[in-house]
């Protein structure tokens, strides 16, 4: 079949460290054909095998990031304006309204600002088909003086209320680049209208062409999120960006109604872990359509590690990951500090990976944070010497992964005893199932899915407890026979849930289930698959045999 793969930039990464998730899905499915779609982003650089196709934005709404062409700007007449306002007057006042106390998000017209939000949407997405995109529209007064309005409106949202003019100019651009997809020339019989099936790698902004695939064609959609992209919208704190608390509540909106839309409209959700799907199903999604899909990272790596079971420094404990507040390294060397107090001779390993680019309510300069980090470390630890004439050592060491001491994810999962997971906020943590890959027993705090993942195999404290993350860490350094049959069960449950062959049989059956299920549709005279019965396609003829006509009387 024909796979619509719809992608954000290029590279539809699971959160986390899972960002090559989308080349192992193509190449193990091979016998499918994938188009790849890249929404906010260029399409990718990396060479695709052949049966991935990259298809290109051309048009008015081309390119899909950046301002819109100048050949976008055009002027409508005055039914297509009179058509754009009522569009816009519904999903801005879907936008800004109040949801009633209480209320469930769900299809129901009337009041219900959800309702009125996929209202004009979709009226949006109609008139952009018929009149070539939408850009200037949606740059124009009109639509900042709809956006007013909305916000003046009796039942807008309080914060959106006092939103000013530089507010609502920065919103409406904002406003015009997530909708972006709305005008591009994908949406006929050559693209994704060819698609036998649309995967989206996220809901919001990025699934907005399946969503439209799915209101001009019919096409199943699909959505999987091995994270909530909506909850960095939330966790952007006030002052943190330099926007005001009007702008912020209204992109918030924004991206809660794309996101609801998305949910509800998505023929099947498969969410990484019962965290997103929490997200999912708290904006509408209904139960019978959310299917946990855990993402499937590559095991092999790890394999002479996790089957080694000398292996490890019986005091080291290691952290490995993005260093970043939401991580709490600070209190995770007060816990050390309560632990070497009681266990002296113990060594805390903290290794960073390369990090990202930091995107909406992103947590500040990393640098910054690991020479704080490194600061109270030097505090709370002065470097220890052995002897009169040895050179002082700190029990707590800084380092970057591909470094001398790092130079792979393997070499530091074998020198730890614990491997220690400290984070205030967390999705799906890549490290703690390469952790339990590794046969290692961990320390987790209990955030995002880390109680999921574990499953009993490691122990799990409350976030921002040292104390309490120092005791589970005595423990098990204290008790190695215990350490060492966590680590078995870790890496046994491990290979059974978070492998790429699990991954890639629960994409291969979601998609004969989606397609199966589908409305046969025929293009061009070719056949769809599942249209006819199996046996029409088998050699020979099923049909009864035609007995000859008697034609007249036998010769006497």
């Amino acid at each position: 079949m024909r796979i619509g793969l719809i992608t954000e930039g290029g590279t539809p990464c699971a959160s986390g460290d899972t960002g090559a998730w989308w080349q192992r899905l193509v190449h193990g499915l091979a016998p499918h054909d994938f188009d790849l779609y890249a929404v906010g982003g260029p399409l990718p650089a990396a060479p695709l095998p052949p049966h991935v196709r990259p298809v290109p934005a051309a048009g008015e709404g081309a390119p899909t990031a950046g301002p819109p062409p100048r050949a976008a700007r055009r002027a409508h007449g005055r039914r297509d304006r009179r058509r754009f306002a009522e569009a816009f007057h519904a999903l801005a006042t879907g936008l800004t309204a109040e949801d009633a106390p209480g209320h469930a998000p769900g299809p129901a017209a009337g009041d219900d600002p959800a309702h009125a939000f996929a209202t004009g949407l979709g009226a949006l997405a109609d008139l952009a088909r018929d009149r070539g995109g939408l850009p200037g529209a949606l740059r124009s007064d009109e639509a900042v003086r709809l956006l007013e309005d909305a916000c003046r409106a009796p039942r807008a949202r309080r914060a959106a209320a006092a939103a000013g003019l530089r507010d609502l100019l920065a919103f409406a651009d904002h406003l015009e680049r997530a909708l972006r997809p709305l005008s591009l020339d994908w949406y006929d019989e050559t693209a994704l209208g060819a698609a036998d099936l649309c995967h989206a790698t996220a809901g919001g902004p990025v699934a907005l062409p399946g969503l439209l695939a799915k209101r001009f064609f019919g096409t199943p959609l699909l959505v999987t999120e091995y994270g909530v992209g909506l909850r960095s919208h939330y966790l952007a704190g006030p002052g943190t960006d330099g926007r005001s608390t009007a702008l912020r509540t209204l992109l918030a909106a924004l991206h809660g109604r794309l996101a609801g839309e998305t949910y509800r409209a998505a023929d099947l959700l498969t969410p990484g872990n019962a965290h997103a799907r929490r997200w999912q199903e708290r904006l509408g999604a209904g139960r019978d359509r959310v299917r946990t899909v855990h993402p499937g990272m590559p095991a092999e790596r790890f394999a002479e590690v996790g089957e080694d079971e000398e292996s490890g420094e019986p005091g080291t404990l290691v952290w490995i990951g993005r260093v970043e507040p939401a991580k709490d390294l600070v209190a995770l060397l007060h816990a050390f500090a309560d632990l070497r107090a009681r266990q002296p001779g113990t060594r805390l390993r903290i290794v960073s990976v390369p990090a990202e680019p930091a995107g909406p309510g992103g947590d500040g300069d990393p640098c910054a944070y690991l020479a704080q980090c490194a600061a109270l470390a030097a505090q709370l630890f002065p470097d220890e010497a052995t002897g009169a004439h040895a050179v002082g050592e700190n029990p707590v060491s800084f380092e970057e992964l591909g470094g001398p001491e790092a130079p792979t994810l393997e070499d530091v999962y074998a020198s730890a005893a614990v491997v220690v997971l400290s984070s205030t906020v967390e999705g799906f943590p890549a490290s703690l199932v390469e952790a339990m890959f590794c046969a290692r027993a961990t320390v987790s705090t209990d955030v995002g899915a880390v109680v999921e993942i574990i499953g009993g195999t490691g122990l799990v404290v409350p976030p921002r407890n040292p104390r309490a993350l120092a005791d589970a860490c005595l423990a098990l350094l204290r008790d190695p026979g215990r350490r060492h049959r966590l680590g078995a069960a870790a890496r046994a449950r491990a290979l059974e849930l978070f492998t790429v062959d699990q991954n890639l049989a629960a994409f291969r059956g979601i998609y004969l289930e989606l397609l199966s299920h589908a409305p046969a549709r025929h293009r061009g005279g070719s056949d769809v698959p599942f249209a006819h019965p199996a046996e029409a396609h088998l050699p020979g003829s099923w049909a009864p045999k035609a007995v000859p006509a008697v034609t007249g009387a036998p010769d006497a």
